[in-house]
């Protein structure tokens, strides 16, 4: 309201101005000229001065050839922080997967062994073809896992290579916030390592447990089988 009040105050005092500016009939060409810029001069100065805006003026972008190599280092950042956190999480994910396929084969072995005296034949054939499914699963996410880590590992190389630039043209604020998303990243990537660690850790026991297991139970049914033919032998040779 303010602003609309200095302007209609402008507008007055032009009209106001006028008969007098051009009253007479026979003014010197010069001279109305000259009173013309001088009122055009003083309502630029009253507009200017009072805080408007009639006329915006647009201020000239920076095309400079650092300005613009700081734009596209910005973005480089961007986009390299993407992919990234796209690998991170695929690799994290890849890593969970197989962790619970392991923890899933320790449990059906462990449940093998627990019941093997008390299987028979049938049922000990349908036991290790869901152990031998389950193994080849453990085995395919291993693979992903692999596969993962070589992008995200690329990721990381090329996130850096990228921060680097950022901070030699002259984006330090893109530069340092693509290293903090580097640090994080590699911190959540090693909880999964540690998981995935203490997972293989727990599948050795497992099958050392098993070997062990199956080692003794063959050597029981070899144990029982010759108490069989010892009375055997004993009668023979009455």
């Amino acid at each position: 309201m303010a602003a609309l009040r200095r302007v209609t105050t402008c507008f007055r005092l032009l009209r106001s101005s006028a008969p007098v500016l051009f009253g007479s009939r026979k003014p010197a060409v010069r001279k109305a000229v000259k009173w013309t810029n001088v009122l055009y001069t003083g309502i630029a100065s009253l507009t200017v001065g009072g805080g408007l805006c009639a006329i915006p003026f647009k201020q000239v972008e920076d095309l400079s050839h650092d300005s613009l190599i700081r734009r596209a280092a910005s973005l480089a950042t961007d986009s390299s922080s993407t992919f990234l956190s796209q690998t991170t999480f695929a690799f994290i994910d890849a890593i969970t997967e197989y962790s619970k396929a392991v923890h899933t084969l320790i449990a059906l072995q462990k449940r093998y062994l627990e019941s093997l005296e008390k299987l028979t034949s049938a049922e000990e054939d349908k036991i290790w073809q869901v152990i031998i499914a389950q193994r080849s699963q453990v085995s395919d996410r291993q693979d992903e896992c692999k596969r993962f880590e070589l992008t995200w590992v690329s990721a990381i190389r090329l996130c850096e290579t990228a921060a680097e630039a950022a901070y030699t043209s002259g984006a330090e604020h893109a530069s340092i916030t693509l290293r903090t998303n580097i640090q994080v990243a590699e911190s959540h990537v090693e909880e999964a390592r540690k998981l995935s660690l203490d997972t293989d850790k727990k599948l050795a026991e497992t099958k050392v447990m098993e070997v062990e297991r199956v080692t003794q139970y063959v050597s029981s049914l070899q144990n029982n089988s010759d108490e069989e033919e010892v009375p055997e032998a004993y009668l023979r040779e009455d």
